[in-house]
C-alpha cells in the first residue's frame, strides 16, 4: 500500500474519517462518522496503533542498518522499503486524525487577540471548548 496525500480530497469534507487501507485497486477507504464510532472505527483505530507500532520498529531496524557500517545496498535497500511504506502509513494516520481535530479559531477572532489578552503569538489555537 503506498499514500499519496494529493490523492485524497475528502479530507476537506466534514464527517468523513480516511480509514488505514485502501480498495483492491488502491483508492482510498473513507467511513461516515456523523453517528457513534462503531465497530469499523474501532477496527481502524487498532489498526492505526498497529501501523504506528510497526513504524517505531522498522524505525529502530533502519537506523541499525544505517549504523552497520558493513551493511550492503540489499540490506539498505529494504530498510529503505520499509520505511517509506511505514513513513506512508503514518501520514495517513496523521492526515486522519489531523481531519478529525476541532476546526481553529477564525483568523477574525486572532484581529483582536492582542488588545484582549496582551499576546503577540501568531501559532494557532484552538479554543478551549474543544478540550471540554
Amino acid at each position: 500500500m503506498s499514500y499519496d496525500r494529493n490523492t485524497i480530497p475528502a479530507l476537506l469534507s466534514p464527517g468523513l474519517r480516511l480509514l488505514p487501507w485502501e480498495t483492491d485497486t488502491g483508492k482510498p477507504c473513507f467511513l461516515s462518522t456523523n453517528s457513534t464510532p462503531g465497530t469499523l472505527a474501532r477496527i481502524a483505530d487498532e489498526i492505526e496503533a498497529d501501523q504506528l507500532r510497526d513504524g517505531t520498529n522498522v524505525l529502530k531496524g533502519a537506523q541499525a542498518v544505517l549504523d552497520d557500517r558493513k551493511a550492503g545496498e540489499y540490506a539498505v535497500r529494504l530498510a529503505l522499503r520499509a520505511a517509506t511504506q511505514c513513513l506512508g502509513n503514518v501520514l495517513r494516520v496523521a492526515d486522519s486524525r489531523g481531519a478529525r481535530l476541532p476546526r481553529l479559531v477564525e483568523s477574525d477572532d486572532y484581529d483582536n487577540r492582542d488588545q484582549v489578552d496582551g499576546t503577540d503569538d501568531d501559532g494557532p489555537q484552538v479554543p478551549a471548548e474543544a478540550f471540554r
